[in-house]
Protein backbone atom coordinates (compact mmCIF):
# COMPACT_ATOMS: atom_id res chain seq x y z
CA UNK A 1 0.00 0.00 0.00
CA UNK A 2 2.94 2.26 0.10
CA UNK A 3 3.60 2.26 -3.39
CA UNK A 4 0.25 3.46 -3.84
CA UNK A 5 -1.40 7.41 -2.70
CA UNK A 6 -4.66 7.42 -2.37
CA UNK A 7 -6.59 11.18 -3.25
CA UNK A 8 -10.59 11.96 -2.62
CA UNK A 9 -11.66 14.63 -4.97
CA UNK A 10 -14.69 14.64 -3.16
CA UNK A 11 -16.20 18.07 -2.51
CA UNK A 12 -19.62 19.26 -1.22
CA UNK A 13 -20.61 20.14 -4.30
CA UNK A 14 -20.41 16.90 -5.92
CA UNK A 15 -23.22 15.87 -3.38
CA UNK A 16 -24.63 18.64 -2.72
CA UNK A 17 -27.90 17.70 -5.44
CA UNK A 18 -28.39 14.27 -3.70
CA UNK A 19 -28.39 15.81 0.15
CA UNK A 20 -30.98 17.89 -1.51
CA UNK A 21 -32.67 14.96 -2.83
CA UNK A 22 -32.27 13.20 0.24
CA UNK A 23 -34.15 16.13 2.02
CA UNK A 24 -37.00 16.09 -0.32
CA UNK A 25 -37.66 12.16 0.50
CA UNK A 26 -37.61 13.09 4.06
CA UNK A 27 -39.70 15.72 4.02
CA UNK A 28 -42.46 14.58 1.55
CA UNK A 29 -42.91 11.32 3.71
CA UNK A 30 -43.36 13.02 6.51
CA UNK A 31 -46.15 15.61 4.47
CA UNK A 32 -47.96 11.88 3.71
CA UNK A 33 -47.73 10.60 7.09
CA UNK A 34 -49.08 13.48 8.96
CA UNK A 35 -52.08 13.75 6.31
CA UNK A 36 -52.69 10.24 6.66
CA UNK A 37 -52.19 10.02 10.75
CA UNK A 38 -55.30 11.44 11.86
CA UNK A 39 -57.28 8.75 10.02
CA UNK A 40 -55.20 5.56 10.46
CA UNK A 41 -51.65 5.34 12.25
CA UNK A 42 -50.72 2.74 11.62
CA UNK A 43 -50.84 3.14 7.61
CA UNK A 44 -48.95 6.26 8.04
CA UNK A 45 -46.17 4.96 10.08
CA UNK A 46 -46.03 1.95 7.43
CA UNK A 47 -45.98 4.53 4.43
CA UNK A 48 -43.04 6.81 5.88
CA UNK A 49 -40.86 3.51 6.85
CA UNK A 50 -41.72 1.98 3.19
CA UNK A 51 -40.78 5.37 1.47
CA UNK A 52 -37.71 5.13 3.44
CA UNK A 53 -36.32 2.37 3.07
CA UNK A 54 -37.18 1.88 -0.57
CA UNK A 55 -35.24 5.17 -1.32
CA UNK A 56 -32.30 4.25 0.89
CA UNK A 57 -30.58 2.14 -1.58
CA UNK A 58 -30.57 3.56 -4.96
CA UNK A 59 -29.66 7.21 -2.64
CA UNK A 60 -26.93 5.28 -0.96
CA UNK A 61 -26.10 3.82 -4.27
CA UNK A 62 -25.81 7.17 -6.05
CA UNK A 63 -23.48 8.50 -3.12
CA UNK A 64 -21.07 5.53 -3.04
CA UNK A 65 -20.56 5.46 -6.87
CA UNK A 66 -20.13 9.74 -7.02
CA UNK A 67 -17.42 8.84 -3.67
CA UNK A 68 -15.74 6.07 -6.06
CA UNK A 69 -15.62 8.28 -9.03
CA UNK A 70 -13.35 10.96 -7.24
CA UNK A 71 -11.24 8.40 -5.77
CA UNK A 72 -7.95 8.99 -7.54
CA UNK A 73 -5.02 6.12 -6.86
CA UNK A 74 -1.49 7.42 -7.93
CA UNK A 75 1.94 5.42 -8.15
CA UNK A 76 4.23 6.62 -5.73
CA UNK A 77 8.24 6.31 -6.18
CA UNK A 78 10.34 5.12 -3.33
CA UNK A 79 13.27 7.21 -3.07
CA UNK A 80 15.32 3.62 -3.71
CA UNK A 81 13.78 3.62 -7.18
CA UNK A 82 14.06 7.00 -8.05
CA UNK A 83 18.08 7.00 -7.10
CA UNK A 84 20.50 7.15 -9.77
CA UNK A 85 22.90 4.63 -10.24
CA UNK A 86 25.96 5.17 -11.01
CA UNK A 87 27.75 3.82 -14.32
CA UNK A 88 30.42 1.24 -13.38
CA UNK A 89 33.43 3.19 -14.49
CA UNK A 90 32.37 6.28 -12.56
CA UNK A 91 32.02 3.79 -9.28
CA UNK A 92 35.41 3.14 -7.36
CA UNK A 93 36.54 -0.36 -7.29
CA UNK A 94 37.06 -1.94 -3.61
CA UNK A 95 41.20 -2.42 -3.32
CA UNK A 96 42.09 -4.56 -0.24
CA UNK A 97 45.27 -3.93 1.66
CA UNK A 98 47.08 -7.02 2.99
CA UNK A 99 49.85 -5.48 5.56
CA UNK A 100 52.05 -7.95 7.56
Amino acid sequence: MSRYRFVCTLTFGDIYGQVIAWLVVIFLSLAVSLSVFATSPVFALAAVGLILVLSLPFLLFAFVTTLFSHVEMYAVESALQTRRVRPAAETPTPTSEVTA
